[in-house]
């Protein structure tokens, strides 16, 4: 019931669909910048999907029900982050190439999950995608000025780093973190909260 609830189902769907999209665009022919941003607005839809999954249509009922809420939530936070990884990792998969490879994939996908669990416990479910999407934006402008310049160096920005940087990898790993403790601990804040 919990996964129904949180239409885990289709958020499969949609990550399943979001990888075979993307397969699907590594075979046209990119410039470097177009082979960077296109994964990048990919792992957004999926990070929105995983973050938009965390939310209850339940509210406070459920809270004073489930002793293993916490629990559920961490599951199926790390579960979906996990299926859409595997999902964009196989896109690359092959004759594919997929700029940055599965590092920069799994950095980026866990990064953007994480923004995207931040919000949705801070500003509700529904409106998870705010963060994701905002810091794509932020991510496709460092791109930009790696050809343009000044170029954006710092490792928050994890999109425009190298796919092996550590530092950068440790920045996303730490937001993902964050936003699975604080979903698990607290929730998706529900619009009966407010």
């Amino acid at each position: 019931m919990h996964l129904i609830s949180r239409h885990v189902p289709a958020a499969v769907a949609v990550m399943l669909a979001c990888g075979i999209a993307l397969r699907i665009a590594l075979h046209w022919r990119w410039n470097t910048y177009g082979a960077l941003q296109l994964p990048l607005m990919i792992e957004t839809a999926c990070a929105v999907t995983v973050a938009m999954a965390a939310a209850s249509p339940f509210g406070e009922p459920e809270r004073a029900a489930g002793r293993w809420l916490p629990w559920l939530r961490l599951g199926v936070a790390v579960a979906l982050t996990a299926i859409a990884a595997g999902a964009l990792a196989a896109a690359g998969t092959g004759g594919a190439h997929l700029a940055g490879g599965a590092p920069a994939v799994l950095r980026n996908l866990a990064g953007l999950t994480g923004i995207g669990l931040l919000c949705a416990a801070t500003l509700r479910g529904a409106l998870a995608w705010t963060g994701p999407v905002a810091y794509m934006m932020i991510a496709v402008y460092a791109l930009y000025t790696r050809w343009h310049g000044p170029a954006q160096s710092t490792p928050w920005i994890w999109p425009a780093r190298p796919p092996h940087d550590l530092r950068a990898a440790l920045c996303a790993a730490l937001v993902f973190a964050a936003g699975a403790v604080v979903v698990t601990v607290r929730g998706a804040r529900d619009p009966n909260d407010d």
